[in-house]
């Protein structure tokens, strides 16, 4: 297939599924065969808390763009002015900071006008693939997800080659080597190119009662053992009322999947060998079932039905005492408008894998294990704008240093993806209680130093994380399996056929 048609093609799938004329397991096979990954589809998913119902921060009067940064904006876009520059993206931390408190800095400084689009994920992907396919250039920017990193890579500018090519577009200290590079790895690059620049970064973290803990006599768990001992020790003593642990484990649901590899990676499993077949079923991957079980078994009843929103409410309504999830969520739990455990809560990194991690070589497809699972996304320019040195200036003031230290403390504490913004006396001011806290990022950051963990590569990933795998897991814990073993079988049987086509 050229690949002119294979993209109309890819287009027409996924205009197919938004409008409900495919179904969501025709959707993520066909998408997988196109070379799409999709690892972000669960069904109806959004993003914690989504758009506004983020915190905001203390010192909100403070939080001005540089009057420096927007001279440079001024000054380069003088040939640029009346110029109207669009973005669909999904619901995240800085889109949403971006689009309700930023952009209007930016249109005054610019002449531009800026629309952004903030849709459900699966129609960012319908707009973006039909604009590749058409080529219209009707989006002048693209929010990639990083699944979508290899299918998008020759459709849009290497960052690296605007800032060679256009030196008098160059915004003066953008500094591309401050992206943090566990994030350029995992998230922004696709063989030897940049797709974007690392926009956002959703991570696991632990987060626990730090009351509770005290009370029963606990510090931070130093184990994956300890944790589930002192989880089981908080549900033995105070269930049902409150439950020492909590998951994201719908049957069937990309979360529930999420929540697998982080326990597959804790114990030093991984899902696929260097040659390419599924390695759940192992000796370690078995270990981190058993493990697994135990620990549901300290958790709300519901939560089998529960995706990421229904986990962090536990927390957030004093059900459940902690649980090793996105750290978006943090921010949200310091509210004391919107929770009953403001001030209560405690970030720390996931406690260390029971065994060596497996490396990239030992795995598959670019696994990388790590206890962290991540899941972020990328900004970059379209080849098919129309604008894309008006595009290029507005890239680079929306993934600058200064107006990252505005999305992190506006956006409700997010994790920034540039190195020096975590240090900025503006991040450390909100490292107190309160709304929009940013107490907890450091936690984030050394996660994605040295915790971080990013799931395979492979067109098939669509459907083996959203259907094939988190099925079969939540048939195992709805009883439907003899054992962890047999599940395991089954899922291995399944993923290699699927993987062998």
């Amino acid at each position: 297939m050229r690949d002119t048609d294979k993209k109309q093609y890819l287009a027409n799938v996924v205009d197919a599924y938004v409008h409900r004329r495919m179904g969501r397991r025709d959707f993520l096979r066909n998408a997988g065969l196109l070379g799409l990954g999709a690892a972000a589809f669960g069904a109806g998913m959004r993003r914690p808390f989504g758009l506004g119902s983020m915190p905001f921060a203390h010192a909100s009067d403070d939080l001005r763009p540089s009057d420096e940064v927007l001279k440079w904006v001024k000054d380069v876009s003088g040939p640029f002015r009346g110029t109207t520059l669009k973005l669909a993206t999904e619901s995240t931390p800085p889109s949403n900071a971006i689009n309700s408190q930023l952009k209007k800095y930016f249109e005054e400084a610019s002449g531009m006008t800026v629309e952004i689009e903030v849709l459900p994920l699966e129609q960012v992907l319908q707009k973006m693939t039909l604009d590749i396919a058409s080529q219209l250039g009707t989006y002048d920017l693209y929010y990639i997800d990083q699944s979508w990193a290899a299918s998008v890579s020759q459709d849009v500018f290497d960052p690296r080659e605007q800032i060679e090519a256009k030196p008098d577009l160059a915004m003066p200290d953008y500094n591309i080597d401050d992206f943090l590079p566990a994030l350029v790895d995992g998230i922004a690059k696709y063989e030897d190119r940049w797709v974007g620049v690392p926009y956002d970064i959703p991570i696991f973290i632990m987060m626990y009662r730090k009351d509770i803990w005290e009370e029963m006599g606990f510090n931070a768990p130093s184990s994956l053992e300890e944790y589930y001992q002192q989880a089981k020790a908080i549900t033995d003593a105070k269930g049902p009322d409150l439950y020492g642990s909590t998951g994201q484990m719908k049957s069937g649901h990309y979360s529930l999947e999420c929540d697998w590899t982080a326990w597959l990676w804790g114990h030093g499993g991984s899902i696929f060998t260097p040659d390419g077949k599924f390695s759940g079923n192992d000796e370690r991957g078995l270990e981190a079932m058993d493990y697994w079980t135990k620990l549901w078994k300290t958790m709300p009843p519901g939560v089998t039905g529960w995706t990421w929103d229904g986990q962090g409410q536990s927390v957030a309504q004093g059900v459940a005492a902690s649980m090793m999830s996105w750290g978006e969520f943090f921010p949200y739990f310091d509210d004391p408008s919107a929770t009953k455990v403001s001030g209560l809560m405690e970030a720390v990194r996931c406690p260390p894998p029971v065994r060596a991690l497996r490396t990239s070589e030992e795995t598959g497809f670019g696994e990388i294990p790590g206890v962290g699972h991540q899941g972020g996304s990328s900004l970059a320019v379209s080849k098919n704008s129309k604008n894309p040195d008006a595009a290029w200036i507005f890239m680079q003031w929306a993934t600058s240093y200064d107006t990252q230290v505005l999305i992190t403390a506006l956006g409700g504490g997010t994790g920034p993806t540039r190195e020096s913004v975590y240090d900025d006396p503006r991040i450390i001011a909100n490292n107190r209680v309160g709304p929009g806290t940013t107490r907890h990022l450091n936690v984030v950051r050394d996660t994605i130093a040295m915790d971080m963990g990013s799931e395979p590569d492979l067109p098939q990933w669509a459907e083996l994380s959203n259907d094939t795998i988190p099925v079969r897991l939540g048939k195992y814990f709805a009883g439907d399996y003899g054992s962890p073993k047999e599940a395991m079988d089954d899922i291995a049987q399944s993923v290699d056929k699927i993987v062998s086509g």
